[in-house]
């Protein structure tokens, strides 16, 4: 049975945190996603905060990039909050949003290798070990985690890879316990992505997250998710996703207009047809239509994102289990 969880991006003042997570957890969501996006709020912090209010729903670090925090301080932040909060984290690794890492003054390079050293980096060290690690990219030895690895621990920390491209895909399905697929990522590229990302582990988590927004008019769905789009599909490496969406969008001037906060040219830009093709949005019906569309390509977790009070959040999560 597919499960439905919730993103939070980073955007809402983290005041609001605790409400959304209690909302989240009495909608039945099985997970939060909590973003780690720079320049926005930080997720360690978001992440301590709902856990803190709730009882149950598991959180998610997604995706920590090892560009912009190192792999031992990501498995610390892992490994303390599972201290507290026992069986309850999961792990998201990604090599980040190169927009993003390039206005902190940072370059995405040899992603591959990060990621997969990243991963085995982080996994020694939740697991309790004293790795003697020397990668091309990372030298990690003779210290272990203080709290990794508990020894009456029945559970580990899962480790989950962000991942669009087939490369990482395949990395994902090999070197990890689950793969996760951006927001605003059509239903065909969806499930080109799990193609490439078909794993031999039993237990392999497929996690996508969809930009849902309800309204009592399709239109009153539309307008407020345009903005969210366009900020993931401005990027170069969301060409692909595009093109197998069907949809027409010119993505050179997206990214220069959202560059230049011009909204209205956002706006105009992620057309009607584009919020179709990468989001669910719309009326309630709309809505549980898009969403089934996405569950049944295979994904074990479909995630709503676009969320940014705890009534949507509620509402969303009332509507799809209706």
């Amino acid at each position: 049975m597919t499960e439905f969880g919730i993103s939070m991006d980073g955007r809402a003042p983290v005041t609001d945190i605790p409400a959304q997570a209690k909302a989240a957890e009495e909608g039945g969501a099985s997970t939060l996603w909590i973003a780690c996006h720079l320049y926005l709020r930080d997720p360690i912090t978001m992440a301590a905060l709902a856990l803190g209010a709730t009882s149950r729903i598991k959180i998610a670090l997604m995706a920590m990039s090892p560009y912009s925090v190192h792999p031992v301080f990501i498995a610390m932040a892992a490994a303390t909050l599972d201290e507290m909060y026992p069986g309850r984290v999961i792990l998201c690794l990604g090599a980040g949003a190169p927009a993003d890492l390039k206005a902190a003054g940072l370059e995405a390079t040899k992603p591959l290798v990060t990621i997969d050293e990243t991963v085995k980096v982080c996994r020694a060290l939740l697991d309790g070990e004293m790795p003697d690690f020397q990668g091309q990219v990372f030298h990690v030895a003779g210290r272990r985690l203080a709290n990794g690895g508990r020894p009456n621990s029945a559970h580990k920390v899962p480790i989950v890879i962000a991942a669009s491209r087939s490369r990482m895909l395949k990395l994902a399905g090999r070197g990890s316990d689950g793969v996760l697929i951006s927001a605003a990522t059509s239903p065909p590229f969806v499930k080109a992505c799990l193609d490439e990302a078909a794993s031999s582990n039993p237990g392999f988590r497929k996690v996508g997250i969809v930009y849902t927004k309800l309204g009592a008019t399709e239109k009153e769905g539309i307008d407020p998710i345009r903005r969210p789009i366009g900020f993931v599909l401005r990027g170069a490496h969301h060409a692909e996703n595009i093109r197998l969406s069907g949809a027409r969008l010119d993505q050179a001037a997206l990214a220069a207009a959202y560059a230049a906060e011009n909204w209205a040219e956002v706006d105009r830009l992620v057309s009607d047809d584009v919020a179709r093709r990468h989001a669910a949005c719309g009326t309630p019906d709309q809505v549980r239509a898009k969403l089934e569309e996405y569950r049944a390509i295979g994904l074990d977790e479909v995630v709503i994102g676009g969320m940014d009070d705890a009534p949507s959040i509620a509402a969303a999560l009332a509507a799809v289990r209706r």
